[in-house]
């Protein structure tokens, strides 16, 4: 199997789980392929578990589950150190951060102190506990699933962890053709326990590899750093995007036009994984009258293609 089928194959597989979003699991496909964390946002019951579930099985990464609950504390993610008698010290038992990937269920309703303990572990891939950093599993990849923030027991996430996030999709109501199939269909949970691995590890490296190495033309620079310009100009945001999220954004769209089968980027690519990719990293201007996504969309419209 090629590395076209093998993208092929992971997209519609997960679309055998997550009917009708044919979008939105592509840009978790390239999320996770650009080596970046993942958040799902949008209200209970539309399938943000079920989807990261799925994603996490079709990779073949090893992963757990925490429930982000008010009472949920740092240790019980990154682990504790533990007295052993019979070996009469201190044992590190790490917690479920150690894991591939790490889904982070309903993550704005745990407290903002245990929302930062993920901060060095998504940005350095390691944690320092007790004095000591401990690395964390090669890949470490975070899907975080959030409630809109008007819901109670909410909290909101930071700048700074929203930051971390490559991306941030919403998955949204089904069409009624997807719902019908979910009403009469087999059990989500089920279908996604019986998901084969698709991918080794060494197979996973290979296509994060291919995806740096997709070209960047110099009028396509031109025309992300145009866009990047344009958030700092205080005409749609508050503040503008930093260095990092500009990296962000040229990484996603590497890996869409590599799931595209091709070897270089296109402007439609920045412009198709831009909202997804930025939004959440801006605060529209006080007159703008419309969400952070739609901004975006604004300015996109406004900026010209170099």
């Amino acid at each position: 199997m090629n590395t076209q089928q093998k993208l092929t194959a992971l997209v519609s597989q997960l679309n055998t789980v997550i009917v009708g979003k044919l979008d939105q699991t592509q840009d978790c496909v390239a999320c996770l392929l650009a080596g970046g964390h993942l958040l799902i946002e949008d209200v209970p019951g539309v399938g943000k578990t079920t989807l990261a579930h799925a994603l996490a099985r079709t990779f073949g990464l090893q992963f757990s589950r925490v429930q982000f609950t008010a009472d949920l504390m740092p240790s019980d993610l990154s682990g504790v150190s533990v007295y052993e008698r019979g070996q009469e010290k201190f044992v590190f038992h790490p917690g479920p951060l150690f894991a591939q990937v790490l889904l982070a269920d309903e993550i704005n309703r745990a407290s903002p102190k245990t929302q930062s303990a993920l901060l060095e572990a998504m940005e350095e891939k390691q944690v320092t506990i007790e004095g000591e950093t401990r690395p964390l599993p090669t890949p470490f990849f975070v899907i975080a699933t959030q409630n809109p923030h008007d819901q109670l027991g909410t909290y909101q996430l930071p700048e700074s962890q929203l930051d971390r996030f490559l991306m941030r999709i919403s998955l949204g109501y089904p069409n009624r053709m997807a719902e019908r199939q979910l009403l009469t269909g087999a059990d989500r949970r089920e279908l996604v326990d019986r998901l084969p691995s698709l991918l080794s590890l060494p197979e996973l490296q290979k296509l994060q590899q291919l995806v740096l190495e997709v070209h960047a033309s110099e009028p396509l620079l031109d025309y992300v750093q145009d866009l990047i310009e344009a958030t700092r100009s205080g005409r749609w945001f508050v503040q503008g995007l930093s260095p990092r999220a500009g990296i962000a954004v040229l990484r996603a769209a590497k890996a869409r036009a590599l799931l595209n089968g091709r070897d270089f980027v296109a402007p439609d690519d920045v412009r198709a994984i831009l909202p997804q990719t930025i939004a959440h990293r801006l605060v529209p201007v006080a007159d703008a009258g419309r969400g952070a996504v739609a901004q975006v969309s604004a300015m996109l419209d406004a900026v010209a293609i170099s």
